[in-house]
């Protein structure tokens, strides 16, 4: 069974036979990364394409910097956590990658 490492990848992989993905995409939007391995998994492809495609900048922003500091900056955003606070060496995403990212997340 072979699962995707890279959200952005995730749909052409499970085209040619991948399983899913571990995701840090899911952080954000679960329920559309689950919906989107499932028609997959299905193979529901038109469907699972749209998703994709909606999901694409999303997956690509949260790898503006280091991970876990985007993932981090969007949940703050979106009220999920109080902070976007990372522990040394990381340190939180810079204030020009986030103004980016205010319209993908």
């Amino acid at each position: 069974m072979v699962v995707s490492g890279e959200d952005y990848i995730t749909f052409p992989l499970m085209c040619v036979g991948g399983k899913g993905v571990i995701s840090v995409t899911s952080n954000i939007v679960p329920a559309d990364m689950a919906k989107m391995c499932d028609l997959g998994l299905a193979g529901k492809w038109d469907e699972a394409r749209v998703l994709c495609y909606r999901l694409l900048p999303l997956c690509h922003a949260l790898f503006y910097e280091t991970n876990p500091a985007p993932v981090k900056a969007a949940l703050a955003m979106m009220g999920k956590i109080d902070s976007p606070e990372v522990r040394l060496p990381l340190v939180p995403m810079s204030e020009a990658n986030r103004e980016n990212c205010d319209e993908t997340w």
